[in-house]
């Protein structure tokens, strides 16, 4: 249609060129199309149309002006693409018009289209060098947004960079991280899926296979993608594909059965109705552009007249595919074989067919805001704004590059819709969520889900408000993954020669967790901490130490006051019959002293139980040492007793003059004393103290006593051991001494089991693991004090509370009874 401005249109409407073969005698052939319309495609030139006439009879935009328009077939081929582009560029008409309302000039103000981003890239590198815009409605390849290389290209469909990040986030979020991926082999296709891929790596997701085809392509290499897809593990398959591509591949997969798979659509198939008759892809979800509504479309569309119809070659042949009968002027040749002669009563209202479809109109309303944005920028440079009109001369000559300046400034509204571009001349990203379910009829149908708006924060952009249908009905979510989810207290492993999706899990090591889900190490706990049984949670470790509310602890503390019980009992008896010759004849005074210290000692293991603290540490052992030392230091006194009295009957020996009791009591203080000496010097250097050890168990903590200085605490025990064995050694040697007086025997034995107990505490104090080290040491000096009260005083409180005829001088001294 001529007009004051042209504006040109290219669309996809054959899906194929006729294939010429030259054979270098004769003049090619001119380029045509072949294959069957594409009913929505011819929809998409159809609007473009409405748009126009639209804009013709509006008095708000460009007022006055009459816009023309001049619409191409390209055939989806790149050849024919090229080849209107120039016819659409160079300004010549294929008409000479004579009349005086001829236009300005055949070259029009801008195009509208491609429909595919392969020829679309084609057309604008021819246009880009004559300033002459291109505002396409379906090519969404990113790589076209470089003004660099395309300064004139503009869209009224999102950038595919945008879709594939949007795919990619619905992927993770649906916990997909196992997918197949199929693309076509196109600037559509490749760019697309490389940024799709680029966003899954980056969102953890794996791809098993990824595979590119064009419907052009030999039947053998669509065959071995379709035996890839059946022998895939991953159940989700990502299609970056055009719809005519596409649909030559699912018919290859529904020859054979083959595994349900759930398919996730770009915008180019997955919104076109043309695609629903393919039950396989039930469930099937992905991004399509906003649903809207044109006011008029529908009747426009449905308004074909016989005498429009037949005026039309591009509208006989969609009759005569729709109906499948040949119209009685049709000068077409019947390839088809239609036996029918169409006689009048096809109703185009009652045909169901992508065109008359308007129930969905997404890529349509690009087409339209396409034109409304070519007549804005034509408004706004040729019409001036008065107040509430606007002036416009027709007779302005303007240039397509003004056109493409204005272009970059239009920001207006159409129908409720927002149009205007950015720098790279894309527009605002929005998506509608679409899943294909089964209505209660039976058929598929297209349900809007949820919404992605990109030009909302991080996080935000992505939302779904309805429940959606999955592969199969299926209403949960599948589950596609090269290997389950690692739990927490588990790592990740990769498997050798695998994408990072097929791992192991392995659980932590000791004293490691992994507190979250695919966790790909672990960490391990504070010192003082220790996993729990799943290895998820570092729990305080338990403080272990030898209390009184424990079993062991009970039953020594019981010893030991019941041994301090006996010592005190012992001493009771002894001082109620301390004039009885028995006791008289054991140097009493010593033997209460030597009570009083084995008393002490059994108090002393006390000292050991409980919680450690820094008193108690250094008082346990410096008690236990002096208290030891007290106690040998006496038995050491009654055995140089013993010696002494019996050397003392000897003709001639004075001996006892020299060992009374001032000597006795001096021998006492001055062994003591040293050792005394010993722990002060152990306290002031390095005294013990209270501390946790978290070596000898991994898992508990043991509250212990540090020795400080460990030759101070061996000094302690070796001079303890000395004494005792010096005092071993005297009492061997009286053992043979004669009478029933004689102590020398009893304290052999008692140290006799004092030597045995210590000489074992040795080597397990030093190999007893954690609280049982205390327990051991309670129990030598538990064991090593009865030793001594036993060998020493059970005798003689045996025959001084059973057998007191024996309590008596005559018989203490008869030397020959036993």
């Amino acid at each position: 249609m001529d007009g004051d401005y042209a504006i040109g249109g290219v669309f996809s409407i054959h899906r194929y060129m006729h294939a010429v073969m030259h054979n270098y005698t004769m003049m090619p052939e001119p380029l045509r199309c072949t294959g069957r319309i594409d009913s929505r495609e011819l929809r998409l030139s159809h609007t473009m149309v409405f748009a126009i006439e639209e804009i013709n009879n509006s008095t708000e935009l460009l007022p006055g002006i009459k816009l023309g328009y001049e619409i191409h077939d390209s055939c989806a081929s790149v050849p024919l693409a090229m080849h209107v582009t120039f016819q659409l560029s160079n300004g010549l008409d294929p008409v000479f018009y004579t009349r005086e309302e001829c236009s300005q000039s055949g070259m029009v103000m801008a195009i509208v289209g491609e429909s595919g981003s392969t020829q679309s890239i084609s057309m604008s590198r021819i246009i880009g060098a004559f300033n002459i815009p291109q505002v396409s409605h379906f090519a969404t390849c990113a790589c076209l947004s470089d003004k660099q290389q395309y300064p004139s290209f503009f869209r009224t469909i999102p950038s595919d960079q945008f879709q594939a990040d949007a795919l990619a986030k619905l992927i993770k979020h649906f916990g997909w991280t196992w997918i197949g991926a199929v693309r076509s082999d196109s600037d559509y296709g490749n760019n697309g899926m490389a940024s799709f891929l680029d966003t899954a790596q980056r969102e953890g997701i794996c791809v098993e296979y990824s595979e590119s085809f064009y419907r052009t392509h030999p039947h053998s290499r669509i065959q071995r993608i379709a035996e890839v897809i059946r022998r895939s593990t991953s159940l989700v398959i990502v299609a970056f594909a055009a719809s005519g591509d596409l649909k030559i591949l699912l018919e290859e997969l529904s020859r054979w059965p083959s595994p349900s798979r759930q398919w996730i659509g770009s915008e180019s198939w997955v919104t076109n109705p043309d695609m629903l008759r393919f039950s396989a892809c039930a469930g099937a979800i992905g991004f399509g552009i906003q649903k809207s509504v044109i006011p008029g479309l529908t009747e426009f569309l449905l308004d074909l007249s016989p005498t429009k119809v037949t005026a039309s070659p591009v509208l006989t042949e969609f009759w005569e595919d729709a109906f499948n009968c040949r119209l009685a002027k049709s000068e077409k040749l019947d390839p088809c074989g239609y036996e029918s002669v169409c006689d009048g009563t096809e109703d185009i209202k009652t045909l169901q067919d992508p065109y008359t479809d308007t129930s969905q109109l997404r890529i349509t309303n690009m087409v339209y805001k396409a034109v409304y944005a070519i007549a804005h920028a034509i408004h706004n440079e040729v019409c001036q704004d008065t107040n509430s009109t606007a002036q416009c001369d027709k007779f302005t000559r303007i240039e397509s590059k003004q056109v493409v300046s204005q272009l970059k400034k239009v920001n207006f509204s159409q129908n409720g819709y927002d149009v205007s571009f950015d720098a790279n001349g894309d527009p605002v990203a929005r998506y509608e969520l679409v899943n294909w379910q089964k209505s209660e009829s039976g058929s598929i149908e297209m349900v809007t889900v949820g919404r992605y708006d990109a030009s909302l924060t991080d996080g935000q952009e992505f939302h779904i408000n309805r429940k959606l249908t999955w592969v199969e009905g299926r209403t949960e979510v599948p589950v596609s993954v090269c290997s389950n989810s690692c739990s927490p207290g588990t790592r990740k492993v990769l498997q050798k020669g695998k994408p990072i999706c097929c791992y192991d899990c392995i659980p932590c090591p000791e004293g490691e967790i992994s507190n979250a889900t695919d966790s790909p190490d672990c960490s391990p706990c504070p010192k003082e901490f220790w996993p729990n049984a799943e290895r998820d949670t570092c729990l305080p470790k338990p403080v272990e130490f030898l209390s009184f509310d424990e079993v062991l602890g009970i039953i020594l503390a019981a010893f030991s006051v019941a041994g301090a019980g006996f010592a005190i009992i012992t001493a009771a008896v002894f001082f109620h019959h301390r004039t009885s010759p028995i006791v008289r004849a054991n140097n009493s005074e010593l033997s209460f002293l030597l009570l009083f210290s084995l008393t002490l000692c059994f108090l002393c293991s006390l000292t050991f139980i409980g919680a450690p603290s820094d008193w108690s540490c250094m008082l346990r052992h410096t008690a236990f040492g002096i208290t030891f030392v007290l106690c040998i230091s006496c038995v050491l006194g009654k055995t140089i007793v013993v010696l002494m009295a019996f050397k003392a009957t000897l003709p001639g020996s004075n001996v006892m003059k020299w060992f009374g009791p001032p000597q006795q009591r001096m021998t006492v203080v001055f062994f003591t004393f040293i050792q005394v000496l010993i722990c002060t010097i152990w306290l002031l250097l390095r005294p013990p103290f209270p501390m946790k050890n978290l070596t000898i168990f991994k898992e508990r903590i043991i509250l212990e006593c540090a020795l400080g200085s460990a030759i101070g605490f061996w000094a302690v025990l070796g001079y303890i051991g000395l004494l005792a064995l010096f005092c071993f050694v005297l009492a061997v040697l009286a053992r043979k001494l004669p009478d029933n007086f004689n102590e020398a025997k009893l304290i052999t034995f008692s140290m006799l089991i004092f030597c045995a107990v210590w000489i074992t505490f040795i080597p397990a104090y030093v190999s007893s693991p954690g609280k049982f080290t205390v327990a051991v040491e309670i129990f030598a000096i538990l064991a090593s004090s009865f030793g001594l009260i036993l060998c020493i005083f059970a005798p003689k409180c045996f025959i001084i509370l059973f057998k007191p005829e024996k309590n008596t001088k005559k018989h203490l001294m008869n030397k020959y009874q036993s």
